[in-house]
């Protein structure tokens, strides 16, 4: 691929919405520079698990029509491609939630997020992968195999939504979308060293297939902030089809405040969590960062332990099991194993358990709500390591950071806890890189449904610590 075909992958989309409109760039040219990049590195990454790229060319050049005019107006995402996560129905297109029990299933509905991005012209040119039910940290499954981190192939891409993680990083695609239940689009924006948007719970709304789900977001995989608020101000909303979306839509604002004077409080393990020294390394870094820009950076103990994990996984497998259980008798031996076992586990809870699991969400709030009311913004790594290696096993009882032995299902991922404490937004910006080249990341967490507050400071962090000058060597 040409270099300047590479620089037009690499777009922000404020960036090539802008040329579109100035008829400096075509949605067409974008497109094909895109479709190009997909074809060039997937095999190394393995992040697609469908494409429609013909008539991606066909919607592309509907929309170069549209510039072309006076009217109709150019809509909110017009032209740009966007990555949608195997993971979200799309009615009449095969969605598999990177299962070999859903290999041909075709939803009679499109979910309510990725409706508003279809609406709002974003043209869907692939599928990107995600783990068997996106049940793990780690994007592989039996029906597509592994994905890899665009900057390292020996490192995974995080997940679940691993496969639009690796898509941004790469260049395959301008945008991407994710769910998070328990941080599945901050895990692999950490790793790939992209922005990755928890929304609090409401806000954005969910599927039809997980209703009242408190653990689980839909939310923006992107290059930058400014393309995370315009993905966000086109997602969020009330939605008829979720009763929890919350009544009044939050528009972020195209220019935002700067944050001096902020009160920044700085959690490097959460209270409980062993966290790598690089990782601990490029976070302190980035509170500097936050104090050359003129906030007050306090380091705070928030008080949380590993409660919260066992919370957690109770949680999460009661809701596999719901969900999924009753595939066992037939695929146990085609899932990935890990997945049967959460599934096991998930049928032993009852509701007395699952109750003493919102007892537990409750003592993390006491904690917290002191800190997000005192400071504007909470700082924490996203997640303990830069990532593991495709080879991680996650039944292993050895894996071990600075010594010390870690669950290593979902010990060394620090975003679990904001999903049990919803209404809190979170986002992972990139703050770095490891010896291994991969990216390390830092959640900006503000006190419930306090959006603007992290976009803010996520925005100063960006402009104060530009992160799209390094572009991983495929």
């Amino acid at each position: 691929m040409a270099r300047s075909e590479e620089s037009l992958c690499y777009l922000t989309a404020s960036e090539a919405l802008a040329a579109f409109k100035a008829r400096k760039l075509s949605p067409v040219e974008l497109m094909e520079a895109v479709i190009a990049r997909c074809e060039a590195v997937n095999p190394k990454v393995n992040a697609i698990t469908y494409d429609f790229f013909e008539r991606a060319r066909k919607q592309a050049r509907a929309a170069e029509k549209v510039y072309a005019q006076k009217k109709p107006r150019p809509r909110a995402l017009e032209g740009l491609s966007v990555a949608i996560k195997d993971f979200h129905p799309v009615k009449g297109e095969i969605t598999t939630f990177g299962s070999k029990i859903f290999e041909g299933n075709r939803p009679d509905y499109t979910a309510a997020t990725v409706q508003r991005l279809f609406d709002a012209g974003a043209i869907m040119h692939a599928r990107s992968t995600t783990p068997e039910f996106a049940y793990s940290g780690n994007t592989a499954s039996p029906l597509w195999g592994q994905t890899r981190n665009p900057w390292n192939l020996d490192y995974v891409s995080g997940g679940s939504s691993g496969g639009s993680g690796a898509m941004v990083a790469a260049g395959m695609t301008t945008l991407a979308d994710g769910t998070d239940g328990g941080g599945s689009i901050r895990i692999p924006a950490s790793a790939c060293g992209v922005v990755g948007y928890k929304p609090p719970f409401g806000r954005n709304p969910l599927d039809r297939d997980h209703p009242l789900e408190t653990l689980l977001h839909y939310g923006p995989l992107t290059r930058s902030v400014a393309d995370a608020a315009l993905m966000q101000n086109v997602m969020s909303g009330p939605h008829a089809d979720d009763i929890c979306s919350l009544p009044d839509k939050l528009v972020l604002p195209e220019t935002l405040e700067g944050i001096k004077g902020f009160k920044v409080a700085l959690s490097v393990d959460l209270g409980y969590v062993q966290v790598d020294p690089e990782v601990e390394r490029n976070t302190r870094a980035a509170a500097k960062v936050f104090e050359s820009l003129g906030c007050k950076v306090e380091e705070v103990d928030l008080g949380w332990d590993w409660g919260v994990l066992d919370c957690w996984l109770t949680w999460w497998e009661g809701l596999f099991a719901g969900i999924a259980a009753q595939h066992l008798p037939r695929w146990r031996y085609e899932m990935s194993p890990y997945v049967a076992h959460i599934l096991d586990q998930g049928r032993a809870h009852d509701a007395m358990r699952l109750y003493q699991c919102n007892l537990k969400r409750g003592e993390m709030w006491t904690k917290l709500a002191p800190i997000v009311n005192k400071y504007d913004v909470l700082l924490c790594p996203t997640l303990a390591v830069p990532a593991v290696r495709c080879d991680h096993d996650e039944f292993s009882r050895d894996f071990q950071i600075n010594g010390k032995p870690v669950n290593a299902y979902v010990g060394w991922i620090m975003t679990h806890g904001f999903n049990l404490v919803s209404q809190c937004p979170a986002m992972s910006v990139p703050t770095g890189f490891a010896k291994s080249g991969v990216p390390t990341g830092m959640q900006i967490v503000a006190r419930p449904f306090d959006d603007l507050r992290v976009f803010r400071a996520a925005s100063a962090f960006e402009q104060a610590r530009p992160w799209r000058r390094k572009r991983p060597a495929l």
